[in-house]
Formats: C-alpha cells, structure tokens, sequence
C-alpha cells in the first residue's frame, strides 16, 4: 500500500505548476477561494431546490450539491478529510491547465440552469461560473504593455523589408 501511495507523490512533482502558467500567488488563492465559495452556494441553493414536488428542480438541486461536492474535492481537498482520495483528485486537477478548469468549472455550472431555470439555479451557481471565468482570465495571461507590443511591430516590419529587398535584389 505504502509503495503505491509514493509512486504518485513523484508524479504529483513533476507535474507544472501552476506559476507557469503566469499565475501569481494571490490570483490562485483568489480562485480557490472562489470555488470554496462557489460550492457553498451551489450546496445552500442545492438543498432548496430540492425542496419542492418538481421534479426538474429536483434534478437541478441534486446537480448542485454534486458540483458543491466536486468543487470542494477539486480546490479544497482538506475540507474533505474523511475521502481517501481527495488529494489525489486535487492533484490531477492541479496539473489540468487553466482553460481546461475554466471549461469544466462553467460547464459544471451551467447544467443546472438548463435543467431548470429558477432564480435559485442562477444565483446559486453564479460563484461557480465565476471560478471558471477566473481560471478562464488567467489562461488568457496578462495584457502586453504598448512597448512591447510596438517592438515586436518593429521587428516583424524590419523582417518583411529585408525579404522584400532580398527579392527584389534577386530579380535584378
């Protein structure tokens, strides 16, 4: 058991992390925090959607508090102590990229809205989406400065001139 459990530790470390992906420490403790408090919110509305004879706000209610239950395994695996593979799970989602969480986290979100649309699923889920739309942002990274976007404009500019007077010097 103890072998098994040292094989994925050294493939946890040698995944990327998520610093190169241009992340800075405050912006991934602020989706974490966006998706413990999404999965709240997803549980809370959850619990009252399921408190009714419909049976689509049935569905939608079950779907949240299994997007609560995800969200809180994926970001915060020690709320889940008593799961023996909570780490594990946040692990492999740790080394998805951010456009890849961002597609799971709002397409997790969503679901429940079109199942049943009710003020419930809609604010309920509200923090949920925007977890994925906060990975989303940061798989777009940072907006370049004019400088050196102006720069890069330079060079390219420079280039298409030296092959244009290679061809012309070559059709002389």
């Amino acid at each position: 058991m103890s072998g098994s459990g040292g094989g994925s530790a050294t493939s946890v470390n040698s995944a990327p992390p998520a610093q190169e992906e241009g992340m800075t420490w405050w912006y991934r403790w602020l989706c974490r925090l966006s998706g413990v408090l999404g999965a709240i919110s997803c549980a809370i509305s959850g619990l009252f959607s399921c408190i009714t004879i419909h049976p689509l706000n049935i569905a939608a209610g079950v779907w949240m508090i299994t997007n609560a239950f995800v969200l809180l395994l994926c970001e915060a695996p020690f709320c889940c102590p008593f799961i023996e593979f909570a780490n594990t799970v946040a692990a492999k989602v740790d080394q998805l990229r951010s456009w890849q969480k961002a597609v799971f986290y709002c397409g997790m979100a969503v679901v429940p809205i079109v199942i049943s649309l009710t003020l419930t699923t809609l604010l309920g889920n509200a923090v949920a989406f925007a977890t994925g739309v906060l990975y989303g942002l940061a798989a777009l990274g940072k907006k370049g400065d004019a400088i050196s976007y102006a720069r890069i404009q330079q060079q390219k500019q420079q280039a298409d001139e030296e092959k244009l007077a290679e061809t012309l010097e070559g059709e002389l």
